[in-house]
């Protein structure tokens, strides 16, 4: 006979008790008018931002101006800085309702509303960790909207998945430290409005391997910085950027550090907790709209001689897809629960199961719908290619889905050992 110990939410430690997924009236107050700043600003914009950027073309990263007018359209309606609590007053589990409509339009919502990546995270941790100068030099502009930053720590030739392999030196040279290295997925670095960069590297190689990394905060126009190339994702130029930058005998003054020597990486996990989960509430609103894209199309269609939507086939890959977004939902929203409840730690294995299972649950509803336009869905007359290339990504930036399968089965590991 087997005699399994089993034990309610053992990944959490968190009782199940209580556990109340409803976002609070303040929430969905802003849910509506987010919704209802979607259809009437958002939707109407995308081709005015898409005819802008296939104009200028790829090489042209200037934000199309429509951006600049929806922020103020946005603050104008108090759809701004929702991702950080301190702020918005609302918690990460009624951001995650709000989050998610932004996901609706990737392009376009979050930029809008203040909640874009990479600045999102960078501001999460100048609020964390920054200085009172440096909040008054970085944080108040980032807040405001009106510089960008870009946060670089993955490195082409190492494993940056494990971040402790990164080579680029942090060194300390009088009342300076001096920068030199090379990385590369900088996103963000390539729009003319970026003021900062966030640089991860190495103060002391000779230190126990989680403590040689620091942080330091190097002005974008500093000499010695120098971006090689914009990298394409899936074909694509993205308007931000995603960038292999040079970092060559950057010097910047010691008070440029960011928290203490040998915290970058504490600092880097702080930082990329809340923004994992951040993205999987947008990809879930990517995958709704694909779904709803879905719809619509199997409605309209008519192939031998009847709509789509009368299809056994089509009946089945709506079905699927409506049970894999409202499952990925709940976990992720039961992890955005126990950030509020328990903090970024005690939710770390509930994140990563989002950031594993979220994006694949969106490549399957984008795919399918992908299917029922034919041709058009893998044409640029609808949003579906550029989705599912994002999302496709999503399964490693920030993590790829190897590291985090391998954290959730440790900790299954250690909790199973422990009963």
């Amino acid at each position: 006979m087997v005699s399994e110990h089993l034990e309610l939410n053992r990944i959490t430690g968190a009782s199940a008790e209580g556990l109340d997924l409803q976002p609070s009236p303040r929430a969905q107050e802003l849910r509506q008018v987010l919704v209802d700043f979607m259809h009437s600003h958002v939707f109407p914009a995308e081709g005015e931002y898409d005819a802008y950027r296939s104009r200028v073309g790829p090489d042209d990263h200037r934000v199309p101006p429509i951006i600049e007018t929806l922020k103020r359209e946005a603050k104008a309606l108090g759809l701004w800085n929702l991702f950080m609590p301190q702020l918005s007053g609302i918690g990460q589990l009624d951001y995650a309702g709000l989050a998610e409509v932004t996901g609706w339009s990737l392009h376009l919502a979050p930029e809008a509303t203040n909640g874009q990546a990479p600045d999102t995270g960078n501001m999460e941790l100048l609020h964390l960790f920054g200085s009172d100068e440096q909040k008054r030099r970085w944080l108040e502009p980032l807040l405001e909207g009106t510089i960008r930053s870009a946060f670089a720590m993955t490195e082409l030739d190492v494993a940056s998945s494990d971040a402790t392999n990164i080579e680029t030196s942090i060194v300390r040279d009088g009342d300076h430290y001096v920068v030199n290295g090379r990385k590369w997925w900088t996103s963000g670095i390539a729009d003319p409005r970026c003021e900062l960069v966030i640089v991860m590297g190495k103060t002391d190689p000779a230190a126990n391997k989680h403590r040689q990394q620091s942080m330091v905060l190097i002005p974008f126009h500093s000499p010695g910085v120098t971006v090689l190339r914009d990298v394409p994702v899936f074909g694509r130029h993205d308007q931000h950027g995603h960038c292999e930058v040079a970092f060559d005998n950057v010097r910047v003054p010691a008070s440029a550090l960011l928290g203490e020597e040998g915290a970058g990486f504490r600092l880097a996990q702080a930082r990329l907790g809340p923004g994992r989960i951040h993205h999987c509430m947008r990809a879930i609103g990517a995958a709704e709209r694909a779904l709803a894209m879905m719809v619509q199309r199997a409605s309209t269609r008519i192939a031998f001689g009847k709509p789509l939507a009368d299809q056994g086939m089509v009946h089945q890959q709506i079905a699927e897809s409506r049970i894999a977004i409202e499952q990925a939902r709940l976990l992720c929203r039961h992890a955005a629960k126990v950030i509020d409840v328990h903090g970024n730690r005690a939710a770390a294995p509930l994140v990563s199961m989002a950031k594993v299972s979220v994006p694949r649950v969106a490549l399957e509803v984008i795919d399918r719908a992908i299917q029922i336009h034919g041709g058009a869905g893998v044409s640029d007359d609808v949003p579906l290619a550029a989705m599912y290339g994002w999302h496709r990504a999503m399964r490693i930036f920030d993590g790829p889905d190897e590291v985090h399968l391998r954290a959730i089965a440790k900790n299954e590991l250690a909790s199973h050992s422990s009963a």
